[in-house]
């Protein structure tokens, strides 16, 4: 009887190590997908963000897009680019958790054919921001594809958020939002 279950645990143990042996490769492959996903490296000396979110926040080139009617800053994977009421032109308020919702655009960005001013400013943890005619630029972590604007008119982590118009202004295109236009 004792043989019999040792033959029987044998073929159990080969399949259970085989199961672990394969969740351990497709964790492995889940999580070097994920880490590379929402990041590249920056020419303005920023550093990236390390969120795997979709609409994670790289420098570079900006594009615009039409969104209710408005035309608003995008990054360039076309994620709406935020303001946060709270911010001046050189000081962002939306650090540790704020900035996991709204992840900052790091490092200094442009856009072809906006007129407008670009520049940068250092965050509390030294990294740079993107501006646009003195807003710090963020993304929304809601927003899950590009073209949406579901953070525009959100009053969260202790102010308004305002989607990014190419005139430089917040703007509160989306119907349904609540909030005035602005500072």
């Amino acid at each position: 009887m004792i043989r019999s279950l040792t033959r029987v645990e044998a073929p159990n143990r080969r399949l259970r190590m085989l199961l672990a042996v394969l969740a351990f490769t497709a964790g492995a492959a889940v999580l070097a997908a994920c880490s590379s996903s929402g990041t590249s490296s920056t020419s303005g000396g920023g550093s990236s963000s390390s969120s795997s979110s979709p609409v994670a926040a790289a420098a570079g080139s900006l594009k615009t897009t039409t969104i209710g009617g408005a035309t608003v800053l995008t990054n360039a994977q076309g994620f709406t680019l935020y303001s946060f009421a709270p911010d001046t032109p050189t000081t962002s308020n939306c650090n540790g958790t704020c900035a996991q919702n709204w992840p900052p655009v790091h490092g200094s960005a442009t856009a072809a054919g906006v007129s407008g001013t670009f520049g940068t400013i250092k965050r509390s943890d030294g990294s740079t921001q993107a501006t646009f005619d003195g807003h710090p630029l963020y993304t929304f972590v809601g927003d899950t594809a590009a073209g949406q604007n579901k953070g525009n008119g959100l009053n969260a982590a202790g102010g308004l958020w305002h989607e990014i118009t190419t005139s430089g202004t917040a703007g509160n295109s989306s119907s349904g939002s609540s909030g005035g236009n602005g500072y």
